[in-house]
């Protein structure tokens, strides 16, 4: 990790400490910490991406259904290859799409790898509202929200499901520190963002949704799950007016071998009120 990512985890372990848990508990769950790369529209990092955008597919590529969304496109070969532990491809075009359900009460989507030199055409999507509906606003903003920049950042486990409460009887305070510290770095507060690996968040704290992405897998498929093989693609932190979690997961064997096709896509994805 680089130095900016270690000032971060020693501000959780003084928080953690002045919140009363133990050095060697806190220790613990440091040692948890998984690198991850933040992707916003501010900042002095490279450009890696931008949100929305047209979405320039190959040709042969099969029409999307409405409801669908590019939330943004990523420049492969603008990703430094330690900014992740993910074993994507070092060129080409990763696009994310995301599709809403049930009124946006549910998320579905794909990932998209456009290979580098791939002859692509722009592809219409059809979002399936009206155009005076408050969804319509989502593609404006995206586009409006512009390029996407690079941070080295850090992740802690932040879902009760990946506590053992014998391990970590302090887990409350443990994440209250760490929620501290994601509060205190303001350049992300209120903000849209992207988050490549680490640990998946949720608005509930409670089920990390890599683990339950293997579960759902593990069911369709009738193996056991493997949720050590399975890994966060991309989760996008959506806006205020439609609010977004949505998460791109992905085995790293199927990151490596480059299969997308594979990606599960599922969150929270909800219109205005």
């Amino acid at each position: 990790m680089n130095p900016e990512t270690l000032r971060k985890l020693d501000r959780v372990r003084e928080k953690a400490l002045a919140r009363g848990v133990p050095s060697g508990e806190v220790e613990r769950w440091l040692d948890a910490a998984r690198p991850c790369a933040t992707l916003a529209p501010h900042g002095d990092g490279p450009v890696v991406g931008r949100f929305g955008g047209p979405a320039l597919l190959p040709a042969d590529f099969p029409d999307l259904p409405k409801r669908t969304y590019l939330i943004a496109s990523l420049d492969l070969a603008a990703l430094p290859a330690d900014a992740t532990t993910l074993p994507l491809p070092r060129d080409g075009a990763l696009l994310l799409f995301a599709r809403s359900y049930d009124e946006g009460l549910d998320a579905g989507g794909e990932a998209v790898y456009v290979p580098a030199g791939t002859p692509v055409e722009e592809r219409p999507l059809d979002s399936g509202h009206a155009p005076d509906d408050a969804w319509e606003g989502l593609d404006s903003g995206l586009r409006t929200a512009g390029e996407l920049r690079l941070r080295y950042d850090v992740s802690l486990p932040d879902n009760e499901s990946l506590f053992d409460p014998a391990e970590h009887p302090h887990a409350q305070a443990l994440r209250g520190a760490w929620n501290d510290v994601r509060y205190e770095d303001r350049h992300l507060r209120g903000a849209s963002y992207l988050q490549i690996d680490g640990y998946s968040t949720d608005p509930y704290g409670e089920t990390d949704l890599v683990t339950y992405a293997a579960w759902r897998e593990a069911d369709r498929t009738g193996k056991p799950p493997r949720p050590e093989a399975w890994a966060l693609l991309v989760q996008w932190h959506g806006f205020a007016h439609i609010d977004g979690d949505v998460y791109w997961t992905i085995t790293r064997q199927n990151a490596a071998e480059r299969r997308f096709d594979e990606v599960t896509v599922m969150g929270f994805f909800e219109g205005p009120g």
